[in-house]
């Protein structure tokens, strides 16, 4: 199995010539506003047989990109529905309009579910979000290696039981730009950031027993500045400081190969 970051927090994985897709997005304009299309995001390399989202917030789901993307009646596993009104969930309201707009036949799975495509199966394991709606986070196994997708969660008390069930990883890509959020949604606001920073990343992968701890969900090719959104100054230095030897820093667009 090989795994290619494709900028944020999207990943393209090859098994045995089938292709699988994690949070693919290449249009990040309709959230940040201030992002410039072409750069820090690569395009997957051939049609994928499946795909995953972690959850419907718009820089992890991008339903015209996915159409383009996989392959006729290909499978598109994402977690529930937010709960409440449009108010509380406000972050996935656009997610979730233009999946249904391009009828991608999503399926809605549940924590702990495990789906095989092909060569690949997949567990959803638990996630915490930083603006309170749902997320998972997926474990993916083919050809003898298993991979652990973070999405943007916050550090959490389920690292440990996910560890006994599936690990060591050999690869676990983890978000890491430790944004603190301020949305007219979420008051009063909180300084406490709303994905893992590079410090939490790097215990989690420790938990893990990642072979290889791949930073991710953070650009430093974008200029971009939106207001109530901010960055730990620099995710990969301080990744590679806390996460040490098991850190690996993948540029975007390059793969790595899990059996070499």
């Amino acid at each position: 199995m090989r795994v290619r970051r494709l900028g944020w927090a999207g990943l393209e994985v090859e098994a045995a010539g089938r292709r699988l897709l994690i949070d693919y997005v290449q249009d990040l304009t309709p959230l940040f506003t201030g992002w410039q299309p072409g750069i820090g995001l690569a395009k997957a390399s051939g049609r994928a047989d499946a795909a995953l989202v972690t959850h419907l917030h718009r820089d992890h789901t991008d339903a015209t990109a996915l159409v383009g993307a996989l392959t006729r009646g290909a499978p598109l596993l994402r977690p529930a529905p937010g709960h409440g009104d449009d108010v509380d969930n406000v972050a996935t309201l656009l997610g979730e309009r233009e999946l249904a707009e391009h009828d991608l036949g999503a399926e809605v799975v549940d924590t702990w579910s495990v789906h095989e495509f092909g060569p690949f199966t997949v567990t959803a394991v638990p996630s915490v979000d930083g603006l309170g709606d749902p997320q998972l986070n997926w474990v993916l196994e083919a050809e003898g290696q298993r991979v652990f997708h973070g999405g943007d969660t916050m550090f959490h008390g389920w690292w440990w039981l996910v560890a006994r069930r599936f690990a060591p990883f050999d690869a676990a890509f983890l978000p890491a730009n430790g944004a603190v959020v301020d949305a007219p949604h979420l008051q009063p606001p909180s300084p406490v950031a709303a994905a893992m920073d590079p410090l939490q990343a790097a215990a989690a992968a420790k938990i893990l027993a990642a072979r290889h701890a791949v930073p991710m969900h953070y650009e430093t090719e974008q200029p971009f500045k939106i207001p109530g959104y901010v960055e730990v100054g620099d995710p990969e230095g301080e990744f590679r400081e806390h996460a040490g030897q098991r850190a690996h820093v993948l540029p975007v667009g390059e793969w790595l190969d899990l059996a070499a």
